[in-house]
């Protein structure tokens, strides 16, 4: 047994997929069924069910999955223990992020960050809403960014942004000369929505007294999409007024705030309040933190 079939192992149980697992291995499928049953083979136990297409673990795999993370995250904390050691931090983090956070926040903040520890790798795990959540408590990246408010008990959050959400309109658009518009206003005209997140929530709370006359036009996963869409007169959007600042500026794009009250945006660093920190994750705190202009957070 070695680590690589741990890792492919717990890979499976989290895809649910032997396919999918070879994918994000960099394997043949045929290679991770041969792994899976040397794996069963030593435990002389089987760990997976096959139900048609689909998979399930087994009693044993259940269990073996829980001993398989325990030895995998030991192995984790080693190699960080060894790179404290050395004078110039090594390693790598993890930072889970959506799209437009991916865009307009982290290159930034990446830039700042390899001229302090030019040595860690930083990798971007682009995922959506409560998923960033989910990878940081599932210790599947080392920080997240996204909108707050996050209630889980196990997280630290700092708030790093605050800004306004936005109705996005072409120039030419009969709206395009209010400052402000009430859901009615929007009513006639074809939607472009967020797919999912808070941010879709908070607009349907805003248009609830509306929801049998919306035209949804699209639901979409991508800021850029959005932007592109509304531009060619496909519909209005709905976006933070920082991931528009280039187009309003061009004047491609006008924004309109939303009425009676402004739709406030609230972005914050996450992180497990138990991880332990090594000075490469202590340093990409505080980088973040600069750049954003916030006091560091007290230990918690």
């Amino acid at each position: 047994m070695d680590l690589d079939q741990l890792h492919t192992f717990l890979e499976i149980v989290r895809l649910k997929s032997f396919s999918k697992a070879a994918v994000t291995c960099y394997r043949t499928q045929p290679a991770i069924s041969a792994q899976v049953r040397q794996l069963e083979q030593e435990l002389n136990t089987t760990l997976f069910e096959r139900l048609g297409t689909r998979i399930a673990l087994t009693m044993a795999g259940k269990i073996f999955a829980e001993y398989a993370e325990q030895i995998l995250s030991l192995r984790k904390q080693a190699q960080d223990a060894i790179n404290e050691l050395e004078k110039t931090p090594r390693g790598e983090l993890i930072i889970a992020a959506n799209e437009a956070t991916c865009i307009y926040v982290l290159p930034a903040v990446f830039s700042n960050y390899k001229k302090l520890f030019p040595n860690v790798q930083l990798q971007v795990d682009r995922s959506y809403g409560s998923r960033v959540v989910e990878a940081v408590v599932d210790n599947l990246a080392d920080f997240g960014i996204c909108q707050l408010p996050i209630q889980e008990k196990k997280l630290q959050v700092v708030l790093i942004h605050t800004d306004e959400i936005k109705c996005i309109v072409p120039p030419d658009h009969p709206l395009a000369g209010q400052e402000a518009i009430p859901y009615t206003d929007v009513v006639s005209y074809p939607l472009l929505l967020p797919r999912a997140g808070t941010t879709r929530a908070r607009l349907n709370a805003w248009m609830e007294a509306a929801e049998d006359d919306l035209n949804i036009s699209m639901e979409l996963d991508s800021t850029e999409m959005m932007k592109r869409f509304v531009m060619a007169r496909l519909g209005i959007a709905f976006l933070a007024a920082s991931n528009c600042e280039d187009e309003v500026r061009d004047g491609r794009i006008k924004t309109l705030s939303l009425s009676p009250e402004p739709l406030s945006r609230r972005l914050g660093l996450i992180y497990r309040k138990d991880k332990a920190l090594s000075k490469a994750a202590l340093g990409f705190i505080q980088v973040i933190l600069d750049q954003a202009g916030v006091a560091t957070p007290a230990a918690p």
